[in-house]
């Protein structure tokens, strides 16, 4: 017997579809159905590839006894979190608040008027470590809001009035430049100087917080910043995170060593780190980053891409009811399919008789031995060795693929791959970002220019939210500055313009995380901080700031200054958290690099000479005789710039000030650098 779920698109969903709890979706059907049964509602949160999810619905949802308290007593209603990360990210502020910290699978019971008296994660079946179980909780639920109700009732209304309370005050004052030392002393005190990374177990990659370090190397000349993120790349792509067979990197290490790692791969982790990865490359050559880039990109090309050209979700750390099962390795099976190849593979990626993850069940490859080689050695030696443990590996039962596609991750990979294709000028990663904005554009983009979330099994589904826009104007702007098309900087400005008109909160200052015409939640949030994945007002920042040195339109510089004055009070207190806002508010605060280029052809090869370059402050435009009148109304400085003597030329402007145009791209390289 299925339940409501098995007409949902969702996987994680449909894996709940035939439970015997009789879940429903996010509706009102189900809020309804609360009030006129007068019953509390029990909200479970979580995604399709997470391995707590999985164990809480073998321990409580798929059991009989779980399921008859829940089918009598409450109203349950599944979400996925990343197809509604706009619920998600409101009743995790009600987690957060009431046990100090949240994560998933969450556990929510609200009123049927969607209150919220209750939070928590994962629950075991009976209560265990101290833990409470969910039967337990469930019947003293059930007990209180048929005895008790009022007091429930009088929780929920004080924890959503602390929820209405502005968590920011906008800042009285200037914002300096002295908020980006505070953050790299922050970081600096919990760097991690053996490892890598900040903190001890677990360890997450934090990849802006290397793009930031990057930055601050580029701007305050500190070799330290440099030094931290060099040691941190380098001790993530030899470790356990990254797979060293398939390419990418798993979600996070869950020892200090970034050697045992938690292994489901999401694809916000694959694009963001190979920004880091090719920043890094862009500053010193050191090809080991480009290695990393490119390993990471071939395998969302080779596993993670849809036929129409758009980038599936993730892949769960589970198969076969184990987590990391698909990954693992037996020292014997590496013997009989390597052969007399396996002894120097077996020294190089540190594989030990006594496995590494948990004793005698398996080895994590790890080339801890392979920074005292040669790059372009280890690059071939063990390529073969490396691609027939993967063919072997493929022969496995492989962990479930989430292949839904969501604009605001797919809009990381469109940047990632045109920012790779920007330094390493390979046509396949330009192809691939260009593919995924057209699957975009013509499946998730509505008349009126609003956007959906998400598309799965021909579907497209649920309102966009600030990070969809952001996040493809990131991307639209990376690939315009690859490509030099013009339509994707045309199609930056139209959604930027969207979100000005629908998210911005014209009060304040910001973006809120939903639109105005958007589902209406119990409280309308309006997220900063950069977490696991930055936030969409540090993006929209950037964008922002952008965007006004493209345009001169002082609308643009406003709604920038108006966001950094909102968030500076909070920021300056822990701007460790904010190190993509830190990002973007140089680039608003700091004198820019302006390049137009002026050219008879519609694109000109020779300036990948100058994207190559580490260059985070820069502005670049293209205008040629096709697009001429179109760059001269989005950008109207640029009217009088032609090519002279119908040759590319170079025009130079930095520090509010222009240099003679040139047409020689080796004379524009020595005035930049």
């Amino acid at each position: 017997m299925s339940n409501r779920l098995i007409n949902e698109k969702s996987q994680y969903l449909l894996q709940h579809a035939l439970n015997p709890v009789d879940w429903y979706p996010w509706s009102e059907l189900a809020f309804e159905k609360a009030k006129n049964e007068n019953k509390p509602v029990f909200l479970s949160i979580g995604y399709s590839t997470c391995h707590w999810c999985h164990v809480m619905e073998r321990e409580s949802f798929e059991d009989e006894n779980v399921a008859e308290i829940l089918n009598r007593a409450f109203v349950s209603i599944k979400v996925d979190r990343e197809e509604r990360p706009d619920i998600d990210a409101v009743y995790m502020s009600v987690c957060q608040m009431l046990t100090g910290s949240g994560g998933w699978p969450m556990t929510i019971i609200m009123t049927p008027d969607k209150l919220p008296f209750f939070a928590g994660t994962y629950f075991p079946r009976e209560s265990k470590w101290g833990k409470p179980g969910l039967i337990d909780l469930l019947l003293k639920v059930d007990e209180i809001w048929r005895n008790e109700r009022e007091k429930l009732l009088q929780s929920s209304k004080e924890i959503t009035d602390s929820l209405l309370l502005e968590p920011v005050k906008k800042q009285q004052g200037e914002f300096t430049k002295d908020v980006f030392h505070k953050a790299f002393k922050q970081l600096s005190g919990s760097y991690d100087k053996i490892n890598g990374g900040f903190g001890s177990s677990p360890k997450f990659p934090m990849p802006h917080n290397i793009s930031f370090l990057l930055g601050y190397y580029h701007n305050f000349k500190d070799d330290k910043a440099l030094e931290m993120a060099e040691l941190t790349l380098r001790k993530m792509s030899n470790g356990g995170i990254f797979d060293h067979l398939g390419g990418g990197f798993h979600r996070y290490s869950t020892d200090e060593k970034w050697l045992v790692p938690h292994f489901e791969k999401m694809l916000y982790d694959q694009t963001l780190l190979t920004i880091a990865y090719t920043e890094a490359f862009q500053i010193t050559k050191n090809e080991s980053y480009k290695t990393t880039s490119e390993q990471t990109l071939n395998y969302l090309l080779r596993d993670m891409t849809s036929p129409e050209g758009g980038f599936y979700s993730a892949e769960d750390a589970d198969s076969e009811g184990m987590e990391g099962k698909f990954y693992i390795w037996k020292l014997d099976e590496i013997r009989q399919i390597l052969g007399e190849d396996a002894d120097e593979f077996i020294k190089t990626y540190n594989i030990s008789p006594v496995g590494n993850f948990t004793e005698h069940t398996g080895h994590i490859p790890k080339n801890s031995n392979i920074l005292h080689l040669n790059e372009s050695l280890i690059k071939d030696k063990f390529a073969e060795s490396r691609n027939k443990l993967l063919s072997e590996r493929n022969k496995r039962i492989h962990p479930l693929k989430d292949d839904k596609i969501l604009v605001d991750w797919n809009g990381l990979a469109i940047a990632a791959f045109a920012k790779a294709y920007s330094v390493f000028h390979d046509e396949k990663y330009l192809k691939a970002a260009e593919n995924a904005v057209h699957f975009i554009l013509n499946n998730l983009l509505r008349n009126d220019g609003s956007l959906f979330h998400r598309y799965r099994d021909g579907e497209a589904a649920f309102d966009g939210n600030l990070d969809d826009y952001a996040f493809l104007c990131f991307g639209l702007m990376e690939l315009y500055e690859a490509s030099g098309k013009i339509e994707y900087l045309k199609k930056t400005f139209e959604l930027t313009d969207y979100l000005l008109e629908h998210f911005q909160d014209t009060k304040d200052g910001g973006f809120f995380f939903t639109s105005d015409i958007s589902e209406k939640l119990i409280i309308r949030k309006k997220e900063m901080h950069d977490g696991a994945i930055p936030s969409g007002n540090s993006i929209m920042l950037f964008i922002l700031s952008k965007l006004w040195r493209i345009s001169e339109n002082e609308v643009y510089k406003v709604s920038a200054e108006n966001l950094l004055n909102y968030i500076n009070n909070e920021m300056s207190n822990y701007p460790a958290g904010y190190t993509m806002m830190l990002c973007s508010a140089i680039f608003l605060k700091s004198e820019p690099l302006e390049l137009v280029i002026v050219s008879d052809e519609e694109y000109d090869t020779n300036i990948g000479t100058v994207t190559e370059q580490f260059l985070p402050r820069k502005v670049l435009l293209y205008k040629n005789k096709n697009n001429s009148e179109e760059i001269t109304k989005l950008s109207p400085f640029t009217e009088n710039y032609t090519a002279l003597n119908r040759k590319t030329t170079y025009y130079l402007c930095r520090n509010y000030q222009c240099d003679i145009p040139v047409r020689d791209i080796n004379e524009l390289l020595k005035k930049i650098f």
